[in-house]
């Protein structure tokens, strides 16, 4: 009863402090005197209480835990690598001294060796809108946590802001003269130019796909797409947009001064001395300014290999049966974003050999591959798929490559290689691999060149894959799995569906993303299909026949292997 009167009558102590009176650690004198210590020190009053020795951290870790009911963490048994990273500024957990350790639900369960400190809480729930629950551990070890992981950050920021970009001057200052304004001034802004390096490098760390910086009337959103999901990462004063959009342009090659009409540009970033990313960058006008859309093109997923894609044996032995013949049309179908540009870069890698002469027309060449006669479009130039394809087909090519048949006349010279002698690989955006032959059909292709040309067409779909660390077993009724698509036989309880749960290691229970594939062989049954002017049912109807599995089926075939979920592929998939 002392003590707690003695506590009372001590208001100006922290929490900390008055915890420490109140179990007989510290007495009330001590702890003033360390209180004003720290004031006038400027330093924090935990710092100060283990600096001076009065209490040691592990003392005063396990008196805390003990006083707030808190379990009690040794960091030093933790894998640090595996924390999570993005989900709290590193400038509060360095400024408070505390560390994300997961993410349950909606709370953060944060290690902190002050639990009385509400001031941290707060921060932490404006910042995040999220609760916090917190877990003792040892003021020592988590500082030099904190240091470590401020001081890599710092280092891969200092890594951006150097020489990383391929940034010329010499483009900057004519972009400025033709603008007519401020020009280098404005986007070499400090505050702008730190903002943006710090989005990419969260970008890349997060996995995510695509960056969207988006302007509104009073507000201004930053959003990343992170296995295929599109999550709201910062709002940033809308007063920066013009600066940033500037900033992004120039770096990019863009004209700065055009501000009416969509541009398209690249540039680099350096990660690690061998390590090169591509940034394709998109521009578009809006009522209240430029929303600009950063992809992010890793080169290295294009030599992960076939079988890091999600192909089935028999899908990955139909393909590269394909790809390996000596001239014809192999056509990879879907929406944007659903992963065909690897699939083609993945296809050429194992075709790139000394040997082979190959040439590509895209818009524009997204990743780098040495070996490979890359040729971006440029329209304005009057270089486009029709003029590039014709140009090839003089330069003695083996295999041809050709971003996306867009018009009649780039099928019909697309065709026509493939007639004469050479592999042609392509995309068309079309719902499924039936589909894409009428689609054909409607361009004005005659059936007769279709059926003597395409070999093989791919369609395909990018679906979230569970975490491997959290994913539960799911109970679903028997009737929901034969409504999604599921035979009588698959549903004989000889497998177990999966379903998300969420932890730290990934984002809302889904880490990553596994290829859906429906891959359809042009065989002599489809080709007479094709020759008489058939329909795309009669040309699904054929290849299921064939042992061809639709998109549906081939996500179910994922849900059986507990890949994904079975919400995932309804989301993604038709019946």
């Amino acid at each position: 009863m002392a003590a707690l009167d003695t506590v009372i009558n001590a208001p100006a102590l922290p929490g900390l402090g008055r915890a420490l009176v109140m179990a007989g650690k510290l007495g009330q004198k001590a702890a003033e005197d360390i209180f004003r210590k720290a004031q006038s020190g400027r330093t924090s009053f935990i710092a100060e209480l283990t600096g001076s020795g009065v209490v040691s951290a592990s003392d005063l870790a396990h008196t805390m835990s003990t006083a707030f009911a808190a379990p009690l963490l040794d960091l030093s048994a933790i894998d640090t690598q595996r924390l999570p990273k993005g989900l709290l500024d590193a400038k509060i957990c360095q400024a408070y001294r505390i560390v994300v350790l997961s993410k349950r639900s909606n709370r953060l369960i944060v290690a902190t060796a002050d639990p009385s400190d509400q001031e941290a809480a707060e921060k932490i729930k404006f910042s995040t809108q999220m609760g916090v629950d917190w877990v003792i551990a040892e003021y020592d070890k988590l500082s030099k946590l904190v240091e470590a992981s401020a001081t890599t950050a710092s280092e891969a920021m200092e890594s951006i802001i150097g020489d990383d970009f391929e940034f010329d001057e010499s483009t900057a200052e004519a972009a400025s003269a033709d603008s007519g304004d401020t020009g280098v001034s404005e986007v070499e802004d400090a505050p702008v130019v730190k903002f943006l390096h710090k989005m990419l490098l969260d970008a890349f760390s997060m996995r995510a796909s695509d960056l969207h910086f988006e302007p509104y009337e009073h507000t201004y959103r930053v959003r990343f797409r992170v296995d295929g999901e599109l999550r709201e990462i910062a709002s940033p004063p809308v007063a920066i947009k013009e600066k940033l959009a500037s900033r992004i342009k120039v770096i990019s090659k863009m004209d700065i001064s055009e501000k009416r009409v969509p541009q398209d540009g690249k540039m680099k970033l350096k990660i690690g001395p061998d390590r090169v990313i591509d940034f394709r960058v998109s521009t578009l006008p809006t009522m209240f300014g430029e929303k600009i859309v950063i992809r992010i093109l890793d080169p290295s997923s294009a030599k992960l290999g076939i079988d890091a894609l999600g192909y089935e044996p028999i899908e990955k032995e139909r393909l590269l049966n394909a790809v390996q013949r000596p001239y014809g049309m192999v056509l990879v179908t879907g929406p944007t974003g659903s992963g065909k540009t690897v699939s083609l870069y993945t296809c050429l890698n194992i075709l790139n050999k000394p040997g082979v002469n190959i040439s590509t027309a895209e818009d524009p060449a997204e990743i780098n591959l040495p070996g490979v006669n890359q040729v971006s479009m440029n329209d304005k130039a009057g270089l486009t798929f029709s003029v590039a394809l014709k140009a090839f087909l003089r330069q003695d090519p083996d295999i041809i490559m050709v971003g996306e048949i867009r018009d009649l006349e780039t099928a019909e010279i697309s065709i026509k290689a493939a007639q004469t002698g050479h592999l042609v690989l392509s995309t068309l955006h079309t719902n499924d691999a039936p589909a894409t032959l009428t689609r054909l059909r409607n361009m004005g292709i005659a059936p007769f060149n279709i059926a003597s040309s395409v070999i093989l067409i791919t369609a395909q779909r990018l679906a979230r894959r569970l975490c491997p660390n959290c994913k539960a077993p799911a109970d679903i009724p028997r009737e929901t799995l034969l409504d999604a698509g599921f035979e009588e036989d698959d549903v004989d309880g000889s497998w177990t569906p999966f379903r998300p749960v969420g932890c730290s290691m990934c984002n809302s229970g889904y880490k990553g993303r596994v290829g859906i594939y429906q891959v359809m062989p042009i065989t002599d049954e489809i080709q007479r299909i094709i020759l008489r002017d058939g329909s795309a049912l009669e040309i699904a109807e054929q290849a299921a026949k064939e042992g061809v599995k639709s998109l549906r089926g081939a996500g179910l075939q994922k849900v059986k292997t507990g890949m994904t979920s079975l919400e995932e592929i309804l989301g993604c998939t038709n019946v």
